[in-house]
């Protein structure tokens, strides 16, 4: 799990390497430059001038230590060290003069007032101006030169953090400029700003480089949110005994479809079974019974009274986890149904789709929600449920809030799904892609984490897994379908890989 800190406390880390490992502060920006020299060289930028932009602090110096670097490996490069106070760190200082003594770079001074230098679209463009310590608007000659090389049309690598964007909170747009990066290549931690749908424009798709930052630090630094990593899924991942059986892994039961929508039903049916769950039973509407039996039919069937929707169910002692909503409807019966399922279940159940929609329509049904239930709403469904967000950053803080105060787990689904926690953490999922944005793949996500909690994972465990394998499973679909072709059936498809990929390592 990699921790998401905040500028102080990566400052503190720095500290901490410098004053235990020991190392001097040179030496750390030295090791931290040569990790964004490495990225460079490997991807041979040959041919291309390499044009970086340096502040006069920490930022910059990493600048002047990648230009050197670069310089050695006989790139063609320009750095332009630029004047915006009088104020310079040491280490920009000592790798200034360790630039101009190895000769080998064009250096150059830009300071307000001066003509802009020229970028051509087939340049590189490394931005070392202001780095992470950010926090105000870029305004006046920084704004201009920040407007100036996202005009140019060149490739843009923010070093750490792009220029005008701030690490704990959204960017300010409105007030300043911020740089357009292509990569972002972010030192051991990636920023908490980087998450959210605001800051994509800014940061392109970026990386994490580890720089040896102190273990001990990071171990004992106190953080509310993470990056789940493939390693901590695969050791949630339960291990299989040769004598088992299907009772040994749970039933779970599936109330979902309604008269034209049985469609979502098939699909968090098949995404169950293929995650594990020993039995499945789903419960449907009689008008759902044929299309079940047959596109299905490892799945058992429960059958309602109604006609074309779920009225309620009669008994649910036999089943180890209950999942609710897919192609649901919001029929006024469904709504009893779905109340007396919350006020009855012995355990958390999985909400989603319809059943999230009842819920924001009969919010006080919330406080009753069985304790460690799994919500997975979409950002319009969440807005029903909790209310309106000014941006993605408040919502987050929302999610969280929301979480705290009804005792559940949140999912809030898209690029980099947050869960939160009923204890105030966040959870982010690296994986996933743009081709899952098309109808079913929600119910998908249902199926699986219904097919989890059926075998006894936690709720937490189920929801961290569940999400990450959705995803992987989403990325491997995508590496033959591409994105637009890209369908809900693709992704139950590659759970099989998806299990295997993280139980092979």
């Amino acid at each position: 799990m990699i921790k998401i800190l905040t500028v102080e406390q990566i400052r503190e880390a720095d500290a901490q390497t410098i004053a235990n490992e020991p190392i001097s502060s040179s030496g750390l920006m030295e090791r931290a430059a040569s990790q964004c020299f490495r990225w460079l060289h490997k991807r041979k930028p040959r041919g291309k001038t390499i044009q970086i932009f340096c502040g006069t602090g920490n930022n910059g110096g990493d600048g002047l230590v990648i230009a050197r670097l670069l310089a050695e490996k006989n790139y063609a490069c320009k750095v332009y060290v630029v004047r915006v106070s009088d104020r310079q760190t040491e280490d920009f200082l000592l790798n200034l003069k360790r630039l101009e003594e190895q000769g080998r770079a064009e250096v150059y001074e830009i300071r307000e007032g001066d003509e802009l230098p020229e970028i051509h679209a087939g340049d590189l463009v490394v931005d070392a101006l202001f780095g992470s310590g950010l926090n105000k608007p870029l305004t006046a000659f920084p704004a201009a030169l920040v407007d100036h090389i996202n005009n140019s049309g060149a490739v843009i690598i923010a070093i750490d953090i792009p220029s005008g964007m701030f690490a704990d909170c959204l960017p300010d747009i409105k007030n300043g400029s911020v740089v357009r990066a292509d990569y972002t290549l972010s030192f051991q931690f990636p920023k908490l700003s980087f998450f959210f749908p605001e800051s994509e424009n800014f940061t392109g798709e970026w990386e994490i480089l580890p720089i040896g930052l102190d273990p001990e630090f990071i171990a004992g630094a106190k953080t509310s949110h993470f990056l789940t990593e493939a390693a901590d899924v695969a050791a949630l991942l339960k291990v299989r005994k040769r004598f088992s059986h299907k009772g040994n892994y749970g039933h779970a039961l599936l109330v979902a479809g309604s008269y034209g929508k049985m469609g979502a039903a098939v699909l968090a049916a098949r995404a169950c079974m293929r995650s594990g769950a020993g039995l499945l039973t789903v419960h449907v509407p009689q008008a759902g019974y044929q299309v079940m039996q047959t596109a299905f039919p490892e799945a058992m069937l429960s059958v309602d009274e109604n006609d074309n929707y779920f009225s309620g169910l009669k008994n649910t002692a036999a089943y180890n986890a209950i999942a609710i909503g897919p192609g649901l409807g919001t029929a006024e019966a469904s709504a009893r149904g779905l109340k007396l399922l919350i006020q009855n279940s012995r355990f958390p159940l999985v909400l989603d789709a319809d059943a999230l929609n009842l819920l924001s329509e009969n919010k006080t049904w919330l406080s009753f929600l069985p304790p460690g239930s799994i919500l997975t709403p979409h950002p319009r469904e969440f807005e029903r449920l909790a209310g309106k967000a000014q941006d993605s950053f408040e919502r987050k803080n929302m999610q969280v809030d929301f979480s705290k105060k009804y005792n559940v787990y949140v999912i809030l689904k898209g690029a980099f799904t947050s869960i939160s926690t009923p204890d105030g953490k966040c959870f982010f999922n690296p994986n996933g892609n743009p081709g899952m944005a098309s109808g079913g793949s929600g119910d998908v996500l249902t199926g699986v984490l219904l097919g989890l909690m059926a075998q006894g994972y936690t709720p937490l465990g189920a929801s961290l897994a569940g999400v990450f394998l959705h995803g992987l499973a989403g990325d491997l679909a995508a590496r033959k379908m591409g994105y637009e072709a890209l369908i809900a059936s693709d992704i139950i498809r590659n759970l099989g890989k998806a299990f295997l990929k993280l139980q092979q390592g």
